[in-house]
């Protein structure tokens, strides 16, 4: 199925750029010129993920995300030309999965687009004991990526059920920032260890009476404790 990307971006000559790489990877492309536009869309039709410049008209890119992310997990990169990486965690904080800075490669983008689409829809399988991990009463079914709690469905975002995943995956296993940021991310991101810590802090919260299941290592990283 044709996936659909909703471009968030109103500086006509960038967002046309964009588009036309899109379209190229056989992409759908919606397009908005600002924050207002862009929940118009966004409530009309089926997206998969959103490229969403902070800097619009009318709206910021902020106040879109943090209202997408009351109904939904879609994945979300943000653009912004802001080098403070004060902005950059209130993105994250916000749930956003990725950001590029401004000026950026169009191709780099893309190759984050595709990482994005490639590990958020890639199953098309049939059901096996593989596609479903229990640790301390957390359940996650890989084929829908739905993450239970004690039986209650809890929103993820991308990034978050990623973390989630790979520290239930290596159990008992300290996994450094550093790898995360590996596995999650790629060799190419520009974060640091704040940004894993605020993926980290928003996933805890999330969890509940489970957050304790991640577990800090000062000086080495994080590690998911609990029994199958």
């Amino acid at each position: 199925m044709q996936k659909t990307l909703l471009i968030v971006e109103d500086e006509d000559i960038l967002r046309e750029i964009v588009k036309d790489y899109l379209l190229n990877e056989g992409y759908e492309v919606l397009e908005a010129v600002d924050g207002n536009e862009a929940l118009a869309i966004f409530e009309e039709r089926e997206v998969h993920l959103i490229i969403l410049d902070i800097m619009l008209p009318e709206l910021d890119g902020w106040s879109v995300c943090r209202r997408i992310r009351k109904s939904s997990n879609v994945p979300i990169i943000i653009l912004t030309a802001r080098v403070d990486e004060d902005d950059t965690l209130l993105g994250f904080e916000l749930g956003a999965d990725d950001y590029v800075t401004k000026p950026y490669s169009p191709p780099i983008l893309l190759a984050r687009v595709k990482r994005l689409m490639e590990s958020r829809y890639a199953y098309t399988g049939e059901l096996s004991n593989e596609d479903i991990l229990t640790r301390n009463g957390i359940h996650v079914h890989f084929p829908s990526r739905t993450v239970t709690v004690d039986e209650e469905k809890i929103g993820l975002t991308h990034t978050e059920y990623e973390i989630l995943t790979y520290l239930m995956q290596n159990p008992g296993i300290i996994i450094t920032r550093e790898q995360l940021i590996t596995k999650i991310w790629g060799y190419e991101f520009a974060g640091d260890d704040r940004t894993v810590n605020s993926h980290i802090r928003n996933l805890r919260h999330k969890l509940g009476n489970k957050a304790n299941s991640i577990v800090t290592v000062i000086r080495a990283g994080y590690k998911f404790e609990g029994k199958a």
